[in-house]
C-alpha cells in the first residue's frame, strides 16, 4: 500500500506549477454548456421534425380533402350535364315524334285525297260510257221504298234512261214503274219516289257518303269540272 504521508525531499520535486481549480470549474461549465447546446439542438431538431411531419400531414389531409372535393365537384356536373342532356333529349325526340306523326297524318291524308280524285276521274269516265253502272243505285233505292208500296217513279238523266229503261222494264216488270227523263239529273245518278218519300241516289249524294266513310270531305264537281 503506498504511503501518501511521506515527506517527499526537493530533489525529487521537478517542475513545480500551482493548480489552479478555477480551470476545472471552467472546463465542466464548458462541458456542460455543450452538452446543453447538443440537448437544446436535438430537441429543436425534434421539434422541427414534428412540426415537418405534423405540416406534410396537414398538407396531405388538405390535399385528400381537395381531391375529393374536386371529385365530388366533377361528379355533381357531370350528373347535372347528363339530366340536362338526357332532358334535351327527350324534347328533341318528342318534337320529333310529334312532327313526324303529323307528317304521316299529312301524308295519309295527302293519300287518301290522291286517291279519291283518281276514283273520281275514273268514276266520271265509267259514268260517262256505261250507264249500266246505275243498274244497282236504281235497284236499291227501290229496294229502300218499295216494302209497302208496288208503284214507283224513277227520274234519270235521259241519256241514261235511253239505254236503262228497258233492263229496268224487264228486271221489275211486277211493279208499277213510272221513268222519267230529267236533264237536272247527272249522268249515273237517280231519283226514287214512291208513297211521298224520296231518295236521293244521285252521284253527288252517293259519292258524298262514301268518302265521308274515310273521313274526308271531298266534293263530286270541282269548281273547274265541265258541266
Amino acid at each position: 500500500m503506498r504511503n501518501f504521508n511521506r515527506f517527499i525531499p526537493g530533489e525529487e520535486v521537478g517542475a513545480v506549477a500551482q493548480w489552479d481549480f478555477s480551470a476545472v470549474d471552467t472546463a465542466s461549465i464548458l462541458l456542460a454548456a455543450q452538452a446543453d447546446s447538443r440537448q437544446e439542438a436535438a430537441e429543436q431538431a425534434r421539434d422541427d421534425a414534428m412540426r415537418q411531419e405534423g405540416y406534410a400531414q396537414g398538407f396531405a389531409q388538405a390535399q385528400a380533402q381537395a381531391v375529393l372535393e374536386t371529385q365530388h365537384r366533377i361528379a355533381e356536373f357531370t350528373r347535372n350535364q347528363g339530366d340536362e342532356a338526357a332532358q334535351r333529349l327527350a324534347a328533341v325526340f318528342a318534337a320529333t315524334s310529334l312532327q313526324l306523326q303529323q307528317s304521316e297524318q299529312a301524308i295519309a291524308q295527302g293519300v287518301l285525297e290522291l286517291a279519291c280524285e283518281v276514283a273520281r276521274q275514273v268514276l266520271r269516265q265509267e259514268l260517262s260510257v256505261n250507264p249500266n253502272v246505275l243498274q244497282p243505285a236504281v235497284r236499291e233505292a227501290l229496294g229502300m221504298l218499295l216494302a209497302d208500296s208496288k208503284s214507283a217513279v224513277v227520274r234519270m238523266n235521259p241519256l241514261d234512261l235511253e239505254v236503262l229503261e228497258e233492263p229496268l222494264r224487264a228486271e221489275f216488270s211486277n211493279l208499277s214503274l213510272t221513268l222519267l227523263a230529267d236533264a237536272r239529273v247527272d249522268r249515273g245518278g237517280c231519283l226514287v219516289e214512291s208513297a211521298g218519300t224520296v231518295v236521293d241516289a244521285s252521284v253527288e249524294k252517293r259519292w258524298t257518303r262514301a268518302v265521308a266513310t274515310l273521313g274526308l270531305s271531298v266534293p263530286w264537281q270541282e269548281a273547274d269540272d265541265e258541266p
